[in-house]
């Protein structure tokens, strides 16, 4: 079957699906907008002028008298006994919310290739098209570069602003992040399975021969250097876009560990928390695979399980832990909308007068800024999650990391055999046997780990600064 058969029938649906359906039952407006999720409305001018205890004059004396003269504002002492009103989030107020557009857009659209994966993974589990290019791998790369899309928009906003240091912070971050990925690219493979030396050298050789069979002479697409430089660059950019959701996290992680009261809830929000740190410690030779493959069981080293069973449960533990992720997100956004009353009572303890705009901006501003913390939440999510998706996807070229084991049997119809498009593409070029994907199954892999490992840094920075 070509590439005209059931994978373009089931992309036409889902596409109709995000045309006519996503509109009116939105999974991103449903996040927000289910009830759960509590706001504080800023008060109006009256209520604040009666708490003063001050009324609006008929004359300019009056006016003079109550401390409004002309253009200038009304101000009230910041010891005010204020009282927020809270009201639940509605699909009318996220109307007035920056960045609500692309926040649904990016949460349905991965909502939809997500729902597609699966689809597509079963198909080609049952029928095993051999001739067919998986067209899952095209929405995964387009959740990807929606996700880094969003990401660059925002810290862009960052380096507008003038008077601000995000910039200085951004800059800091790129560059802290570019030196780390450097550091790490040195490690030999016994210790971080990253698999760069031969996936590079499978690659080379593989294009070289490509190359030759069409009559024209190379030595490879680029040097072992320049390759790494380029990933190093590559992760420096990813490093610097997740600084602030990074540091964002940390501070809404900490407001909702104050908030929980169940031992259950804490524990799942510490997990949370540390999860992108337990994603880097599985690509951790020493740390697991070692001790899993070997374990130290007296003078026999018996192992608990095999290497495509290990690799099957590493990519499994990463899909749970975003789904936990996808759980704690309404925690974390209720935390952050309690910054506004955070806000009045710190206020509550300063001396002097604030004008009544000023109060009506710092209370109103949080609200305003939830999907901008939303996207902040989700975007590392979803890269995170279509990452692993694709590295399970073109490693399932290659025969070897994720086939079926018979001690994982619930998960065995995701992991058939599965022509990524560019070993589909030189296929009918020219040779389909000298050219595999191997490569490219370690560069997902790399990228899964520096990812995560921007992602830890950030949030831990953040949250021992906060602890000090």
């Amino acid at each position: 079957m070509g590439v005209i058969g059931v994978q373009l029938v089931i992309t036409m649906v889902m596409a109709s699906v995000i045309q006519k359906i996503i509109p009116h039952y939105s999974f991103a407006r449903w996040l927000l907008c289910s009830g759960s999720l509590q706001w504080y409305r800023h008060p109006t001018e009256e209520d604040l002028r009666l708490l003063a205890g001050k009324q609006r004059g008929k004359s300019k004396k009056d006016r003079k008298y109550n401390g409004h003269i002309e253009n200038k504002p009304l101000t009230i002492p910041k010891d005010i006994d204020l009282h927020l009103e809270t009201k639940s989030v509605t699909e009318r107020d996220t109307i007035a919310l920056h960045y609500f557009p692309e926040y649904q857009w990016l949460v349905d659209f991965t909502a939809a290739a997500t729902v597609v994966y699966v689809v597509t993974e079963a198909y080609c589990s049952i029928m095993k098209p051999s001739q067919e290019m998986n067209i899952s791998v095209v929405w995964c790369l387009l959740v990807l570069a929606f996700a880094v899309k969003i990401l660059f928009s925002l810290t862009a906003h960052y380096f507008i602003v003038e008077d601000g240091g995000e910039r200085s912070v951004c800059v800091t971050f790129g560059f802290f992040f570019f030196v780390k990925a450097m550091v790490i690219l040195i490690v030999t493979e016994s210790y971080l399975e990253f698999g760069l030396e031969s996936g590079f050298s499978n690659f080379s050789e593989s294009a070289m021969q490509f190359l030759e069979k069409q009559g024209l002479e190379s030595r490879g697409p680029v040097s072992k250097l320049t390759f790494k430089l380029f990933l190093a660059v590559l992760c420096s950019l990813i490093g610097a876009f997740l600084t602030f959701p990074g540091l964002r996290l940390a501070q809404m992680h900490l407001d909702a560990l104050n908030l929980a009261t169940e031992k259950i809830t804490q524990t799942l929000l510490h997990i949370n928390f540390l999860a992108p740190l337990l994603m880097v410690l599985l690509w951790v030779k020493p740390i697991t695979k070692d001790y899993i493959m070997n374990p130290p069981l007296g003078k026999e080293s018996i192992p608990l399980m095999s290497e495509d069973t290990f690799d099957t449960m590493r990519l499994w533990i990463i899909i749970l832990l975003c789904a936990l992720r996808l759980a704690m997100m309404r925690s974390h956004l209720q935390a952050y909308l309690n910054l506004a009353q955070k806000c009045m009572d710190q206020m509550k303890k300063e001396a002097g007068r604030i004008s009544t705009i000023d109060l009506q901006k710092m209370v109103a501003r949080v609200f305003y800024y939830l999907c901008v913390i939303a996207l902040q939440y989700v975007a590392p999510l979803v890269m995170v999650l279509h990452t692993t998706l694709l590295l399970k996807t073109l490693v399932g070229s290659t025969e070897k990391s994720l086939a079926p084991s018979s001690s994982f049997p619930p998960i065995r119809y995701l992991y058939g055999v599965i022509r990524s498009p560019l070993s589909l593409l030189f296929s009918r070029l020219n040779s389909p046997s000298s050219l595999n994907l191997s490569s490219y199954e370690r560069y997902s892999s790399s990228f899964i780990i520096f990812l995560a490992l921007h992602w830890t840094l950030s949030s831990m920075s953040m949250y021992w600064g906060t602890q000090n």
